[in-house]
């Protein structure tokens, strides 16, 4: 067992790739098609710099050599350090930009195998689990949400009873299910893809079929990809985001697919299901997330800044007000990480989990942030988005002289400032931008439900009710009045 490096990545990728389809094309080498070869090789250097890096491995008890710290059971403050650095690292390696990277999942295996005893019957399959993707180092993503056929119907109530996934029927050799579940980011570069409902509605009784969480290679029969347009294939300079990170999105289709017993963790359980985040497997994923978002917000202010120095215009106090509301929300981002480090509480098995009260309140603040940062792009730079040539061929043109010429800043030759342009404009203005608003907007749920539940529902509202009891109830002692408006002094 080793923590593997990129060449090694790609190597699996190339003899495992999933049955991918890109329009009426299918892919057979998601390591070195023109759509999807950006991402890959980009995955390939986070594993190629986990393998260098000291501080990115770690030794298992028990385990025979090296694994990530994406896979570290913290026990101890410094094991959250660890983590954290890990994937600051991996964050800052992508500029925030691979949402779905490999340490995302690996983060929720790591809750799985924290609170394995939640699955039951599944609990050993869950820690085989675990143990078996941290030996082999793999890359996973996930796929949870079922297709947006008939929103207002559970499962057994689609157009047919295999529109959401679910299990057709159980053999000797595990579950046969059919159906398909959206929104796999990075499947395409996965080499297994770890399958769960994710549903605001509750299951009953007639959902057991679809009451299910399971592993599956993305390279199994009857798994096939559906995948957007790519916006990657662009050269690394007029492109220089999406060409490097368009993490593919897909529509996971199920046909007929054996899921061998070891891989199925819960089997039509709809009640384990419905209580599926008592794993609290935000607590991990939470942290992932919010360092990422954290890398992102870094990477967008200094966009910003380095775009409004060439122009002179960032010593305009509506420039330096609309770069200091990026930094706030970087500083908030930062104090929540801290934050559910510091207050972090080992389960019974002394395996730590960060608080996730902090990382709640940057999730369901960060789905109305990055949209305003997008926005203060689009503000800030305004038509120096669009003023830049078509493509990089210009400079060496009959109207190079001009480039030179017009495209210049005061201080800055015209090289540079399309350069730090053409960066921001990837981001603020294109497709993949695009994508990356939406991705934030949603990459967690309904963005109104997560505020319902985690900022309401679940919420400990005693110091906030504890401050105004407190104060009603001196207040009404002073008033001289009995509760309910009867004067202490009164006539019987």
């Amino acid at each position: 067992m080793t923590a593997r490096n990129g060449a090694a990545y790609l190597d699996r990728l190339r003899t495992h790739s999933p049955e991918l389809w890109v329009g009426a094309e299918k892919i057979t080498d998601v390591a070195g098609h023109q759509a999807t070869s950006g991402a890959a090789a980009e995955i390939a250097r986070l594993y190629d710099l986990q393998s260098k890096t000291d501080r990115l491995l770690f030794a298992p008890e028990d385990g025979d050599g090296k694994a990530g710290v994406q896979f570290l059971m913290p026990r101890t403050a410094e094991d959250l350090e660890l983590r954290r650095v890990m994937h600051k690292q991996w964050a800052d390696s992508t500029l925030g930009m691979m949402g779905r990277s490999t340490d995302f999942v690996s983060a929720m295996l790591v809750a799985w195998n924290a609170n394995a005893e939640f699955f039951g019957e599944g609990a050993d399959r869950v820690r085989a689990y675990y143990k078996y993707v941290r030996d082999n180092d793999l890359f996973l993503s996930h796929a949870l949400a079922d297709p947006p056929v008939d929103r207002s119907k559970p499962p057994s109530q689609q157009p047919d009873p295999f529109t959401y996934l679910g299990v057709k029927r159980e053999t000797p050799d595990g579950i046969i299910v059919s159906g398909a579940k959206m929104l796999a980011t990075a499947a395409p570069y996965s080499d297994e893809i770890l399958v769960w409902p994710f549903s605001l509605r509750k299951y009953g009784a007639e959902e057991k079929p679809y009451a299910i969480a399971f592993a599956i290679p993305a390279d199994a029969p009857g798994v096939r990809l559906i995948c957007r347009e790519p916006f990657g294939g662009g050269n690394g300079f007029d492109h220089p985001l999406s060409s490097r990170f368009d993490e593919m999105d897909a529509v996971v289709v199920f046909d007929d697919v054996l899921v061998p017993w070891e891989r199925v963790f819960i089997n039509q359980d709809f009640e384990r299901v419905n209580n599926i985040w008592a794993i609290n497997s935000n607590a991990f994923t939470g942290v992932q997330t919010s360092v990422r978002l954290l890398a992102k917000l870094q990477f967008v202010a200094g966009i910003a800044k380095r775009a409004t120095e060439i122009v002179k215009t960032d010593q305009f106090p509506q420039v330096r007000d609309a770069l200091g509301e990026i930094t706030t929300y970087i500083e908030l981002t930062r104090a929540a990480v801290l934050a559910a480090e510091a207050g972090a509480q080992p389960n019974d098995d002394g395996i730590l989990f960060p608080d996730v009260r902090p990382l709640y309140a940057v999730r369901n603040s960060a789905n109305r942030w990055y949209p305003r940062v997008r926005e203060i792009l689009q503000q800030i730079l305004a038509g120096g988005l669009l003023y830049q040539p078509a493509d990089v061929s210009a400079f060496d043109s009959p109207i190079a002289a001009d480039i030179a010429r017009f495209y210049r800043g005061p201080d800055t030759n015209s090289l540079d400032r399309i350069a730090i342009y053409k960066v921001a404009a990837d981001l603020a203005v294109s497709a993949f931008g695009g994508r990356h608003e939406l991705y934030e907007r949603f990459y967690a749920g309904d963005p109104l439900f997560l505020r319902i539940n985690t900022q309401f529902n679940q919420y400990d509202w005693t110091e906030p009710l504890g401050l105004i009891d407190g104060l009603l109830a001196t207040s009404i002692k002073d008033s001289g009045l009995l509760p309910g408006g009867t004067g202490e002094g009164a006539a019987a």
